[in-house]
């Protein structure tokens, strides 16, 4: 899931969580499946950011999840031989690939 700016919504893109107005009201539900009508909605209402399934929109600068699993392998290199450390370098890359699973 990412969170993007609302005016970077596309048709298309569905909500990973629900999009709340500022009293709480629920306006639009977790699994909603963006169109115009809605995107118009969220941005007459002023909300800033949403959270969409998958990893749609590309952000310059940021890492590819290639990069970030060869960043988190070089992390823990020279601590192949602690196996505490190493169930942690397994937890926090299935974490990774799982927050880009959607994308």
């Amino acid at each position: 899931m990412q969170q993007i700016l609302s005016l970077q919504a596309a048709e298309g893109m569905v909500l990973a969580k629900d999009v709340e107005t500022s009293e709480g009201r629920v306006l639009c539900g977790k699994g909603t499946v963006l169109s115009a009508n809605i995107i118009a909605r969220i941005l007459k209402m002023d909300i800033s950011h949403i959270t969409v399934e998958g990893h749609p929109v590309v952000v310059e600068g940021e890492k590819s999840l290639e990069q970030e699993l060869r960043d988190i392998e070089g992390r823990f290199s020279r601590v192949t031989h602690v196996p505490p450390l190493m169930y942690i370098k397994k937890r926090i890359m299935q974490r990774r690939v799982a927050s880009r699973k959607d994308a």
